[in-house]
């Protein structure tokens, strides 16, 4: 258990003054944010929002896949979430590899085959945050009062462009 001490100290710091004891877990800006879980990509202050404003949902290219969706609509219907943003970002390595080059680094490090492990590539990053808002909203459980949007945040400035 050792492997974690620093982690574990760092966590009593934070603690120390931690002021979102009773929260409601709602988000108080009616965001939600599907995004990378690139550890460049700070999504909160990227968009200026605080913890407790939005719901962040992070996983590999930041992809609308089926858990996504899930995880949209229960914001939606019961978290206050009224805005979706998807936000892929630059120099991404699922959206720069196609999934041959991924599957063999993959197989590669793990030594094993990975044939069986589902991937997000893209053929194109525009193309498939195109797709990926459209399937949110096309959801039957997305109603069209909810405002969705696909933007690129670039890695090596900060910003965030709307693309869709």
């Amino acid at each position: 258990m050792a492997n974690f001490d620093d982690l574990l100290a760092a966590n009593r710091d934070f603690a120390a003054d931690f002021d979102l004891s009773g929260f409601d877990g709602v988000a108080h800006a009616g965001v939600a944010i599907v995004t990378c879980m690139d550890s460049r990509i700070d999504p909160l202050r990227t968009v200026g929002l605080k913890p407790g404003d939005a719901k962040i949902l992070r996983n590999p290219g930041g992809r609308v896949d089926d858990l996504t969706l899930d995880a949209l609509v229960i914001s939606v219907h019961m978290l206050n979430v009224s805005r979706i943003m998807v936000v892929p970002h630059t120099r991404c390595a699922v959206a720069s590899n196609s999934e041959a080059t991924l599957r063999e680094r993959l197989d590669n490090a793990t030594g094993l085959d990975t044939s069986w492990l589902t991937l997000p590539v893209t053929d194109g990053q525009e193309v498939s945050l195109a797709g990926d808002v459209q399937r949110v909203k096309a959801h039957p459980l997305i109603p069209d009062t909810v405002t969705v949007g696909g933007f690129i945040y670039d890695v090596d400035t900060g910003l965030l462009q709307q693309l869709v």
